[in-house]
């Protein structure tokens, strides 16, 4: 049986709709914070059973940089939204393919009575359809795809600058673990020598032997407290590991250093690099996402053609003919109405959640600056008087203990002061690195490094400028 070109053409139609070619979708551009340390990105084909990228736990010190890699390159969350990319990678291709064609074969007038007993009279019908996607519907599809992967991409960088922040504070929180452990061994040693001098003073006959009970009882419950640093350390490490994936840590301690406080950005110039945080961002491509969403709708208002053809073959004749068919639904009752009006609401509630997320990142950014700026003053206070006047009390008080000028109360006072003032410019040490890193999170932008310095000062440049 011959069939004649109208077939042929809509078999080649159903063909170019199956044999679009898939786009390469470019991944969405870093934030300044942390963007030249590489992060996981989806390979195009999953492999199953197969991890992508073997992890190999990190050993002896470990410094900010490499634990940072490791999360960026390991995290399980990030990979799900690396994943996720890829999967919306694919909802273009999808949505922009073509509708099939159907192919259908009919065989009338068979197995009947009379004349037509058997197949002498049948008529056989092959027939191709094609649906004909009226109004745009296709190419709003497709764009409404795209918005989605673009959303999918700034998901992904909130999620990688999210573990960026969270290793920084872990691993500041294992810094400040080493340190205090540093400084509870320190307080040991002080400890060791009161009791040494009391000792003395006891064995002279200067001194009550209760005396050397009470530094021992006080030595002893410092011993106490160091041991809790050590077990504090541990756990900090194991946190640190998680953020990679590991629950067993195989390195021994951080690298780096808290004792560093360096001048932040005016408020003002720190509002205006906003437009760094990529939740603002995102909501530009939320915001086209949803008028899309209204667009698509409304294009479904308007009916699809349904195209037939083909042939029919009489037997009783030995003849053939040609068919043709047109069909398509009469928008009578149903235009989409409910669902355009969705989308519609859909835009509007957007446009309000768009604001609220601009109100509530200004609003942490004051709460992170006011807490950075605490943090530096108290560190100014702490470096330049209470230390100073703690370290010089603690030594005249202790040489005079020994002389008999001063009390053993005023010696453990004056030791304690000591001790409570070195943890307290440790704890402000630490404030001040944790509103740091929840700083650069909301500005996108690292100000803790000489580099990154260069962007801090072209942001106040900026605000000069502005000003004049």
């Amino acid at each position: 049986m011959r069939f004649p070109p109208l077939i042929v053409l809509f078999l080649a139609t159903g063909f170019v709709g199956c044999t679009v070619s898939r786009e390469n979708m470019a991944w969405p551009k870093p934030r300044p914070l942390g963007q030249d340390i590489p992060a996981f990105q989806a390979p195009t084909t999953p492999k199953k059973n197969k991890p992508s990228l073997l992890l190999k736990e990190p050993t002896g010190a470990l410094s900010l940089k490499k634990a940072l890699t490791l999360a960026l390159i390991h995290n399980p969350e990030l990979k799900t939204f690396s994943w996720a990319m890829r999967a919306r990678e694919a909802g273009v291709l999808q949505s922009g393919l073509l509708p099939n064609p159907e192919l259908d074969i009919s065989l009338e007038n068979i197995a009947g009575s009379g004349p037509f007993d058997g197949t002498d009279q049948a008529e056989t019908t092959i027939q191709l359809s094609q649906l004909i996607e009226l109004g745009g519907k296709r190419a709003a599809r497709k764009q409404s795809a795209m918005l989605e992967q673009n959303l999918s991409g700034w998901d992904y960088e909130i999620k990688r600058m999210e573990i960026f922040t969270q290793v920084s504070k872990r691993f500041t929180t294992a810094l400040g673990a080493q340190e205090r452990l540093l400084l509870m061994e320190e307080v040991l040693k002080i400890g060791d020598q009161v009791v040494e001098t009391v000792s003395a003073r006891v064995k002279a006959g200067k001194a009550s032997p209760v005396e050397e009970t009470k530094v021992k009882v006080t030595l002893a419950s410092l011993e106490i407290k160091l041991g809790r640093a050590k077990r504090d350390v541990m756990l900090s490490q194991k946190n640190l590991s998680a953020t990679w994936g590991s629950s067993d840590p195989r390195f021994e301690r951080v690298v780096g250093t808290l004792n560093t406080a360096s001048e932040i950005p005016s408020i003002e110039t720190l509002v205006e690099a906003l437009n760094q945080n990529p939740e603002l961002a995102r909501w530009a491509v939320e915001i086209s996402t949803r008028e899309t969403a209204v667009l698509l709708e409304k294009s479904k208002a308007l009916p699809d053609l349904t195209l037939s053809g083909g042939l029919r073959r009489l037997n009783g004749s030995d003849d053939d003919a040609f068919v043709f068919g047109l069909s398509f639904p009469l928008p009578l009752f149903n235009r989409n109405q409910g669902n355009t009006l969705e989308a519609r609401h859909e835009l509007a509630m957007a446009e309000e959640a768009r604001r609220a997320a601009a109100i509530r990142i200004n609003t942490e950014l004051n709460a992170v600056y006011n807490t950075l700026a605490s943090a530096q003053a108290e560190l100014k206070a702490l470096h330049q008087n209470v230390l100073p006047g703690a370290n010089r009390a603690f030594e005249a008080v202790n040489e005079g203990y020994r002389l008999g000028k001063f009390s053993l109360m005023d010696v453990l006072d004056a030791q304690r002061t000591i001790s409570d003032a070195k943890a307290q410019y440790l704890d402000a040490l630490t404030a001040y690195h944790m509103a740091l890193a929840d700083l650069e999170h909301l500005i996108g932008v690292s100000l803790s490094s000489e580099t990154d310095n260069t962007d801090k000062k072209n942001l106040e440049m900026k605000k000069k400028e502005g000003a004049r």
